[in-house]
């Protein structure tokens, strides 16, 4: 797969963005419950990554962990690489032609799951990992698929082509 011109802008833009966020809201508009932790928003870059490519869904998700491991730490740095595991599926399944609130239901398992499995390497127990990161990251994921869904909406009425295959094709959200 080839990446164009504006899939690495789009890529090296949402990245910025995902670095930016636990950088700018560290201690603001977070929650922290350990082993669990919410940054508002935070899922957003990787979720509009999905709709570039898989590849840009992968970068993004890998700078949101950097930027996670700066802030919090590598706990929550690797809980963070999972953006990238949701974010490569989330973004075959819109190429496939999925609608992207049809793919944020679908990876938020995927999501939420694979969060408390990373725990759960730590020594977190499956109470720990299951109901306090599981769970949470349910909530956080689905808050912030909202947000991602009104973005992106807002991005289509705006003329950003997020989400235009080459094909010609455009998903609805």
């Amino acid at each position: 797969m080839r990446m164009t011109m504006k899939d690495l802008l789009y890529g090296a833009l949402l990245t910025a963005l995902a670095l930016l966020i636990p950088l700018a809201f560290q201690g603001w508009l977070q929650v922290a419950i350990p082993p669990f932790s919410a940054t508002l928003a935070s899922h957003l870059p990787t979720m509009l990554a999905m709709t570039v490519s898989p590849w840009v869904a992968i970068l993004v998700g890998l700078g949101s962990s950097f930027g996670f491991f700066m802030t919090l730490g590598p706990i929550v740095a690797m809980r963070a690489l999972t953006h990238a595991v949701f974010g490569g599926v989330g973004a075959k399944l819109y190429q496939k032609g999925f609608a992207l609130w049809q793919i944020l239901l679908i990876t938020l398992p995927i999501h939420a799951l694979s969060e408390a499995a990373v725990v759960m390497l730590f020594d977190f127990s499956l109470h720990q990992a299951l109901l306090l990161v599981g769970l949470g990251t349910a909530l956080h994921h689905t808050a912030d698929s909202i947000i991602t869904l009104s973005v992106y909406g807002s991005l289509r009425k705006a003329g950003v082509p997020l989400g235009l295959r080459a094909k010609g094709t455009v998903r609805n959200f």
